[in-house]
């Protein structure tokens, strides 16, 4: 899937509006609009437009306001400007004129009618524009099990219980004592006593014509070290895994299963002359190690090169086997006696990050979703002569054992999948639901709700996710149930209805300024008929009043804004404070509420170091750099509700808002472009904003982001 917007006008695609009407149009960007669900091409607003779909800033704010504050703040006796401002003090003079006209037309009209219904602002609604399009396909698979799921179930699905308490397969000695029986009899294995070997396949065997006769030798060296130890049974998976794909799906669903009931755990690490601590972090390299290790009730190891077995502890294996991470120390702690003991979903989480690591050859820093796990990172093989095939999914299989509820593994789906299905398995630790308000270093362009790594810095169990996964779909994205969200606003500036306390001197002075043309009118009324001196008095009050207007209309606007239309407006470059003012009152004077950059809500945040917690205004210099030599576009957010700016960079502008959880005192706010031919929302960026604006966003229905 490409997210950069394409040039080809010879091709459409097809679409359907918030009601599931089809429609066809081009590729390039579209948004569902919010006040008649259709979808539209977006028309960005730009500080330097290029191509046919950006335009230049332009704004609806009032026009007396913007006029009345241009006459103020500039003086007529400065050049040629005297014929500019003339020409607005008329146009302005005109403004005032023009809600006397509507008055009398709407009088006469309502008296003629004798309709008395008071004239309402339909344009405040105290909330940000509604998101209106929704998921409409199937879930591939349901949190519920009301709801459909497209997904194929195989037979071990509804077989299997939820924990077995004993292996399904042991290879137990024989009455002869000289042959290994493989014994799959219930009744007999749960009264057997055995050893679970973990090793690594490429310490055992390699690829070709030997691979069977090293297969066999280290299978004799396992029964000669079981029967070192006093056991009479084993579980080995090169002997004791499934040979159908049935089999091997409930195999791998219980394997954690077989290392919590053996009594001991044999290490078998690869020969010594080449190396212990190389072969130590060969071990130590496998998706399964930690299921092994920790799970076990006893552990023990043995290179192949050497006849004696030694006893291990956990903290010993940690220093042995996981050098490489802190991660690995703190798990290894908390399993080690519990005496350093981590919350569960920390536990969980570090878990994760180093099964993740262990999917990925070298260890490296994911900054993605991981690849499947190589054959011989997982071990095993069936000594029948078919190759056990790991499955796509593999390091969430390998995660599952330390989870209250598993999932029933299947080769079909990826790790984007299960890892889904089994966040929905387990509620209480909701890993999808928080990923959602994570930003990784890199999003990627499917699966944009993994993350591996937050760049603000917050852990996995940081964030209170305000939104539930209702499922998965087939391309891998998460349905979320319960979104409050908004669109953002991109081809200009609206006008902002906002309301200030009552007060009867503004009253007053606001309506002064409407009396000036009712004194002139009248004085040009009664100078041929009446009384010269008079119509001249009345004239001259009247334009005296319009000298007065521009102060005391703005004056009669002024005071603490108590309420005003939340709106989210986005802009494409950066923009200052002042211009952004301009733009949404008609200007940056005393009279009008200033607008603040954030102080932590963005990557660009820096926090003015004074008592009062406000953001500095350096971070506009900071962005405006980043736009001229960084990746990315630079884009500004401007949240009316909260009068607060943030800068960011993105792939694309982002067109829809969602309240997904908090963190730090803050609510995590995803932006997210749309792509309606395949239905889904993707993450552009994510942001830091107060939690109470939350509360001006409708709720939505069901939404995918993938």
């Amino acid at each position: 899937m490409h997210w950069l917007p394409v040039t080809h006008q010879d091709s459409s695609i097809t679409c359907s509006n918030d009601l599931g009407t089809l429609t066809m149009h081009g590729q390039e960007q579209r948004y569902i609009s919010p006040t008649t669900g259709i979808c539209r091409r977006l028309i960005v607003q730009a500080v330097t437009p290029s191509g046919k779909f950006e335009v230049a800033i332009k704004d609806h704010t009032n026009d007396a306001s913007k006029l009345a504050i241009w006459l103020l703040t500039h003086s007529p006796f400065k050049g040629w400007i005297i014929f500019e401002w003339i020409g607005k003090s008329v146009w302005f003079a005109l403004k005032l004129l023009w809600p006397i006209v509507w008055f009398l037309v709407d009088f006469f009209y309502n008296n003629a009618s004798g309709d008395s219904e008071d004239d309402t602002d339909s344009s405040y609604t105290g909330y940000y524009k509604p998101y209106l399009r929704q998921f409409q396909g199937q879930l591939w698979a349901a949190r519920s099990r009301m709801e459909h799921s497209s997904r194929v179930k195989e037979e071990a699905d509804m077989t299997t219980r939820t924990h077995a308490c004993y292996p399904r397969v042991l290879m137990i000695r024989g009455s002869n004592q000289n042959e290994w029986v493989r014994c799959a009899d219930r009744d007999t294995i749960i009264h057997a006593k055995y050893i679970a070997i973990s090793y690594r396949a490429t310490d055992v065997y390699s690829q070709g014509p030997r691979e069977k006769k090293e297969k066999a030798q280290f299978t004799d060296e396992v029964r000669a070290a079981v029967l070192g130890q006093q056991f009479n049974a084993y579980w080995l998976d090169l002997e004791c895994l499934g040979e159908t794909p049935s089999e091997e799906n409930l195999d791998v669903y219980c394997m954690s299963d077989v290392y919590r009931r053996a009594e001991t755990t044999l290490i078998m690490l690869g020969r010594a002359d080449s190396g212990e601590k190389e072969c130590w972090m060969s071990w130590g390299g496998r998706v399964w190690t930690f299921p092994e290790a920790l799970l076990s009730s006893r552990l023990c190891y043995k290179f192949r090169d050497r006849e004696e077995v030694e006893s291990l502890s956990l903290f010993q294996l940690a220093n042995l086997a996981y050098t490489n991470s802190e991660d690995e120390q703190a798990i290894i702690n908390a399993y080690a006696g519990g005496k350093d003991p981590l919350e569960r979903l920390e536990r969980l989480t570090l878990l994760k990050s180093a099964i993740w690591r262990r999917a990925m050859a070298g260890f490296p820093t994911l900054s993605g979703p991981p690849l499947p796990p190589k054959s011989d990172m997982v071990g095993g093989a069936s000594v029948t002569g078919k190759e056990y095939k790991p499955h796509k999914a593999e390091q969430v299989y390998a995660l599952m054992g330390f989870f209250e509820h598993r999932i029933q593994p299947n080769h079909d789906e990826d790790e984007l999948r299960a890892l889904a299905r089994l966040s929905m398995a387990n509620d209480s630790d909701r890993i999808a639901d928080r990923m959602v308000s994570m930003l990784p270093s890199t999003t990627t362009p499917r699966a944009c709700w993994y993350a591996d790594n937050d760049v603000y810095h917050a852990n996995l169990w940081d964030i209170l996710p305000e939104i539930q996964v209702a499922g998965v779909t087939e391309n891998g994205a998460l349905v979320l149930d319960g979104c409050r969200a908004a669109a953002i606003r991109w081809k200009n500036f609206p006008e902002i209805p906002f309301t200030t306390p009552f007060s009867v001197r503004r009253k007053i002075v606001g309506y002064i300024p409407y009396f000036s043309w009712p004194f002139i009118i009248s004085g040009l009324s009664i100078i041929p008929d009446t009384s010269r001196a008079g119509g001249i008095t009345l004239i001259v009050i009247g334009l005296f009043l319009l000298f007065l207007s521009p102060r005391l209309f703005l004056y009669s606007r002024s005071g603490r804004i108590i309420d005003k239309q939340p709106w989210l407006i986005g802009v494409k470059g950066v923009v200052d404070k002042g211009t952004v003012e301009s733009h949404l009152y008609g200007g940056s004077i005393a009279h009008f509420p200033r607008m603040y950059v954030t102080p932590s809500g963005s990557l660009f945040s820096k926090p003015e170091q004074l008592s009062r917690r406000i953001g500095s205004d350096e971070q506009y210099k900071d962005a405006k750099e980043h736009a001229q030599n960084g990746p990315g576009h630079m884009y500004t957010l401007i949240d009316t509700c909260s009068s607060t700016m943030y800068y960011f960079h993105a792939e694309r502008p982002p067109t829809v808002c969602i309240f997904a959880g908090r963190e730090g005192g803050l609510g995590r706010f995803v932006l997210c472009s749309e792509s309606c031919q395949l239905n889904e929302l993707h993450k552009e960026m994510v942001l830091r904003m107060p939690t109470e604006i939350s509360q001006k966003m409708e709720l939505c229905g069901w939404v995918a982001l993938g």
